[in-house]
């Protein structure tokens, strides 16, 4: 496991028993990049949507922790049929998967036969079962690349990581549902130039499902392009990459605030300043050490999927985790 951050004797005791429990049940610990702090410190494996889906994919672990939001731990248990796989806090939701149901989504198809249909990964498995693709913000370009170009496409939830996909590709023929991540629709443009005049030595890491990415390129391109060497659009697991491997020493930070740790822990040489301390996601933080310490001891709470669900969701994440 990770080295742990400098605690007191009562939270070491803790996270003591986390490990030890964990060993027991022959379990893996999996947390998101936007966990607190101590979580991703203790968690076996931090990463994004889609690098946690590989984790949970070819882990021998008996039992997988999902320190994340339940489509995560879901998708984790569809890709791991023979697998325990808990949650630590049920009520661990994500605003986004819940802006589309399955009602829904089968009135859509209805209206587009024969549309592909490409589902972000933060939704339901059942929405995951009627779709064709899965994709995270990773590559959700990719995925919609490889689809021939006469084909009609329903790209559902997150209208703003569509509609970035759709400028870069150019697809006319993509339809968007218009759902959003309440934290990241919540950044205006304003508070981009805001903070980019603040700190003009600073390249933007920016995440495609904030609201503000569309009309900020839309402006930059408009003004010529300045600022556009500067702009970084890429996931999570993307931002550590190019804060990693760039040669340039500060950086702002346009996603859930949860990110920072790992990229000053990995980049202590280097500085990342949120571009609002408020893009907090309430429910990445209902998960505390506490509840992963009940979740290993008391073996809660188990998430299963029906496998006529699971086995038709898997077909479209499987095909997500091969393009990346």
């Amino acid at each position: 496991m990770a080295t742990v951050t400098t605690v007191d004797n009562q939270t070491q005791k803790m996270i003591d028993e986390i490990k030890e429990l964990s060993k027991k049940r022959n379990a893996v610990i999996l947390a998101h990049n936007y966990q607190i702090p101590i979580i991703q410190d203790v968690a076996d494996f931090v990463g994004d949507s889609l690098g946690l889906s590989q984790q949970a994919a070819k882990t021998d672990a008996e039992t997988i922790v999902f320190c994340g939001v339940h489509f995560m731990a879901e998708t984790a248990a569809i890709l791991c049929p023979t697998k325990r796989v808990l949650i630590p806090d049920l009520e661990a939701g994500c605003s986004l998967a819940a802006s589309i149901d399955i009602d829904q989504l089968l009135a859509w198809k209805a209206e587009h036969p024969g549309a592909v249909v490409v589902s972000y990964v933060n939704t339901t498995a059942a929405i995951k079962a009627e779709s064709d693709y899965c994709c995270t913000s990773g590559n959700a370009l990719k995925i919609v690349q490889s689809i021939p170009e006469d084909r009609e496409i329903l790209f559902l939830p997150d209208m703003f990581l569509g509609s970035w996909v759709q400028k870069v590709t150019g697809r006319k023929n993509m339809h968007i549902w218009m759902g959003e991540c309440h934290v990241h629709a919540a950044v205006h443009p304003s508070k981009i130039d805001e903070k980019m005049k603040e700190h003009p030595d600073a390249d933007l890491l920016i995440h495609p499902e904030c609201g503000c990415l569309t009309p900020y390129l839309d402006r930059v391109v408009r003004n010529g392009g300045n600022g556009k060497d500067v702009l970084k659009v890429a996931s999570t697991e993307g931002m550590i990459n190019l804060a990693s491997s760039s040669p340039t020493k500060k950086f702002v930070v346009a996603t859930e605030i949860g990110i920072l740790h790992r990229l000053r822990k990995e980049n202590p040489e280097k500085e990342f300043l949120p571009i609002s301390a408020e893009m907090s996601c309430q429910f990445m933080k209902m998960i505390t050490l506490e509840k992963l310490h009940r979740s290993l001891s008391q073996d809660v709470y188990q998430v299963t999927v029906p496998e006529e669900t699971a086995s038709r969701a898997r077909i479209a994440i499987e095909r997500m985790i091969s393009i990346f």
